[in-house]
This record gives structure tokens, sequence and C-alpha cells, in this order.
């Protein structure tokens, strides 16, 4: 098994994501394509010191670019989008 640390690779800071965190009380985190939703809970459990009810995960595709005459292909990402136990919060910016 995979630290804690290295399950969560960043949190997802974009419109969407935040307008779930606002109405749903859910937020969003990139993590290791290896990693399973069990993992996914205890890590955010003990880094964040919050219940996690429950998780849900997708990967994206990993996308075909041009670069000059080449074609390249990204990697594919993990997202794991967790709900939160009511009134319990995540603060990704502290003191700013």
């Amino acid at each position: 098994m995979a630290r804690v640390e290295e399950i969560l690779l960043k949190p997802l800071i974009t419109e969407k994501a935040s307008f779930a965190t606002e109405r749903n009380n859910r937020y969003g985190f990139q993590v290791q394509l290896k990693s399973n939703k069990n993992q996914i809970k205890e890590a955010v459990e003990k880094l964040y010191d919050v219940k996690v009810l429950d998780v849900k995960t997708t990967i994206t595709a990993g996308k075909t670019k041009r670069a000059g005459k080449g074609v390249k292909k990204t990697s594919k990402v993990k997202k794991a989008y967790l709900r939160l136990k009511e009134g319990q919060r995540i603060e990704f910016f502290k003191g700013i």
C-alpha cells in the first residue's frame, strides 16, 4: 500500500469542483491511478481529519496532441470526488 501522502496528488481547484463544494459538500482530488476508493477515503480522513461519506472516482483518458510534425499523447488522470459529513469542511488555502 502506498503512503497516505502519495495517494492524493493535488486538489481539484476548478469552477465545477468549487460549485460542487458549495452546493453538495463534495471535494475533488487528483489521485494515483492504482489507488482504490478505500485507500482514498483513508488518506483524506487522516490528512484532513474529516469523515468521508462516499467516494466517486473517474479516469479521464489521455489526449492526443500535435507537437510539430509528430503526435504525442498525454497520460491518463484519475479523479476522486468525496462527499463529507454535514458541517465538515476542508480548507485548501489556510491563511490566504
